[in-house]
Formats: structure tokens, sequence, C-alpha cells
């Protein structure tokens, strides 16, 4: 590509973060110039995630701001070099997994998403709320000619975590799923299409949650606080609310898991051990494996797994995530620059 043909002679525009309780802002950046390994993409769609909620109020520290946002990108790739000639014009997906050492005990034993050293895409690295971005070509995954660009980036994370906390439940027979945003309607539809019966749990009075959740295949939708219909194989708690775990718990068969899937959760209150008892297990999920990308990536059009998705223009990346923090979708915010 010749980069003084780029738009701007250059530049792009960029939503930024400053620091804890800044909002973002939009500025003009140098177009960035890959390294060596790196692949220079034009971003087409990224997909706002809760991650970028606690990014932005300090849950989870950016270490260096400023820093752009999004790991759930959509982008053609301009420049490829070495790292990747063959993916010139074509299109990858870029996900929060950004960078491993691969060298350590977790990297060298298929447990790359523990590496001490893991760089994160939209936290150590820029990532995708911006015109162009870089990513390294070995955490790029090719995506489906299926899917639109705006449809496939929410797989990039929320169907991506969701499928390795789905792999954490074993085989269940039946699955609840604590809060029915973005990563519970993607993994109903693969869950469902594995012939597992799926119960939605929401907030109470959230109704529109509780018949998209129906509108999927779901059996049964009802409040967090209600009683599942009947015990549960196992149960995965997306919503970032440490006092669902609990609940999810006592929801559970005899040897049922609760998976927790959020990078961040309040503190799970304290609660009785007949509720652990006959092994019962609470595990977490953490970050994902490019295993796990190739796998969802390929999975996804044969379920067909279906996004539903909300746009909004790159300079509205702040109201996306406001909307976000109130629940006022369902589905995925996703910015189209």
């Amino acid at each position: 590509m010749d980069r003084a043909q780029t738009p701007a002679a250059g530049t792009m525009r960029a939503m930024i973060f400053e620091g804890v309780g800044r909002p973002l802002r939009e500025v003009s950046r140098p177009i960035p110039a890959p390294d060596a390994g790196q692949l220079l993409l034009r971003v087409q769609a990224c997909a706002v995630c809760r991650t970028d909620l606690h990014l932005i109020d300090g849950e989870v520290e950016i270490a260096e701001p400023p820093r752009i946002l999004g790991h759930q990108i959509v982008g053609t790739v301009l420049e490829g070099g070495a790292a990747g000639p063959d993916l010139v014009g074509g299109r990858v997906g870029v996900p929060w997994l950004g960078w491993t050492c691969g060298e350590c005990e977790y990297c060298t034993s298929g447990r790359e998403n523990l590496c001490p050293r893991a760089r994160f895409t939209g936290c150590d690295i820029d990532g995708g709320m911006a015109e162009y971005t870089v990513a390294d070509a070995r955490f790029c995954f090719p995506i489906p000619p299926a899917y639109p660009s705006e449809q496939a980036a929410p797989l990039l994370c929320a169907g991506l975590i969701g499928y390795r906390a789905l792999r954490m439940c074993g085989e269940p027979r039946t699955l609840g799923l604590y809060g029915f945003g973005a990563a519970a309607g993607i993994i109903a539809q693969v869950a469902i299409a594995q012939g597992i019966r799926v119960f939605a749990f929401t907030r109470s009075g959230d109704a529109e949650a509780q018949e998209f959740a129906t509108a999927l295949g779901a059996e049964w939708a009802g409040a967090s606080e209600q009683p599942a219909p009947e015990p549960l194989s196992a149960a995965i708690v997306f919503a970032p609310v440490g006092e669902l775990v609990p609940l999810a718990l006592r929801a559970l068969a005899p040897g049922g898991t609760v998976v927790c899937g959020g990078i961040h959760m309040s503190d799970i209150p304290s609660f009785p051990y007949r509720d652990l008892w006959e092994e019962r297990v609470i595990r977490s999920v953490a970050n994902l494996t490019r295993a796990d990308g190739h796998e969802m990536l390929a999975l996804a059009p044969q379920v067909p797994v279906r996004t539903r998705v909300n746009p909004y223009p790159l300079q509205d990346a702040g109201r996306a995530l406001e909307d976000l923090r109130e629940g006022r979708f369902t589905g995925s915010a996703v910015l189209i620059p």
C-alpha cells in the first residue's frame, strides 16, 4: 500500500482513553506503521465489550495511557509483509489476547491464556476504536466469509470467551446463563445446536432480554433471583455481579459447575458449605487461546451463529459504552469507523 495515498495524508481518527473518570476523546493520529510480524488493518468494525467499561472505570488497569480501546476488531489487511503477505486484501479478526511470550510453562503447555507476560488488545496494545490499527499476525483470525464485518466483530470476545466458558462446563444436559447479553446470546445458539437445554437468567423485569433469550431457543427465561425450573448441570455467569455466583451454585445439580466468564466481578458473598457440597465446582475463565479462536470461528457458520448488533459511528464510542452500562440494548454495540 502507498502510505501517501491514505486519507488525510497519513492520519486517522481514533478514540483515546486518557485516564479513569475521563471521557473518551476523539483525536487525529498518524496511521501506525506495522513492525515485523504485524499486520496493518483498516478497521471495518469494532464491537464494544463490558471489559471496555472495566478499563475506563479503572477496575482493570491500563498501565500506560493514553490508549486506544477496543478488542473485538474486524479489519481489512492493508500490509502484511513477511508476517502475512497472503492475507493482504482479506479480512481478519483481532481478539483480546494480543501477544504472548511463547516461552513460559503456560505457553508451552497449551495454556497461553495464562502467560504472565501476555499483552492485551485495547489495554496494553492500541486497539480498534480507530480507523486503522496494527496487530500481531499470529493473533489474527481469518473471518468466515458468510459474516459481514459488523456481525463478525462480537464473535471476537463475546463469542470466544463464551465458547471457552462453555467448554469448561464439560458436557452439560442443562445450562443456565446468568446475564443475557452479547456473550450469552451467542453461546446459547452454540449450546442449543449441541443439544443442550438452555435457561436464561436476567435482571428482574428485563422483558426485552428474556424475549431475546426465548427467541434464540432458550426453554425458559426469568429473573436471576428466581429458582431454576429444574436442577442445572452447569451455569455460566456472564454478568460481573458476584451475588449471582451463590444463586447459580444453588441452582446446580450434584457435580455441577459454575463458570465465571468475566475478567472482573464484584465480590462474591459468603455462602454455606452445603451449597458447594456434593462435588459442585466454581471456576473462572481467563482470556482465550488461539485454539479457542480457530475452533469457534470454524463452528460459528456451521451452527449458524447470528449476532444482534447495534451500530454506532466511531465518534459515539462513549455513548455506546454508556448504553451498554445502562442496558439500553440487547446484543452488541458495534462501532463503524
